[in-house]
């Protein structure tokens, strides 16, 4: 797992489908599924991490480019 839509593609095979219009929502609501999947023991430890590890690094970086906006 190496991308954003690698996580989805995984999502997917568990018949979840996240399109909300808004990504910072989708990614969040991406986190929160992996962690029901880790918890259900539906997915490794390693798959777990690494999902967790890329979501978090997309959301800092939407971050970061959202304070650079000016409003």
């Amino acid at each position: 797992m190496k991308t954003i839509y690698d996580i989805q593609q995984m999502l997917k095979k568990f018949g979840t489908f996240i399109y909300v219009g808004d990504r910072m929502a989708e990614l969040e609501l991406m986190e929160e599924e992996v962690k029901e999947l880790y918890k259900a023991q539906f997915i490794e430890k390693e798959d777990f991490q690494m999902a967790l590890l890329l979501l978090r690094g997309e959301i800092a970086r939407m971050k970061d480019r959202s304070k650079g906006e000016i409003f």
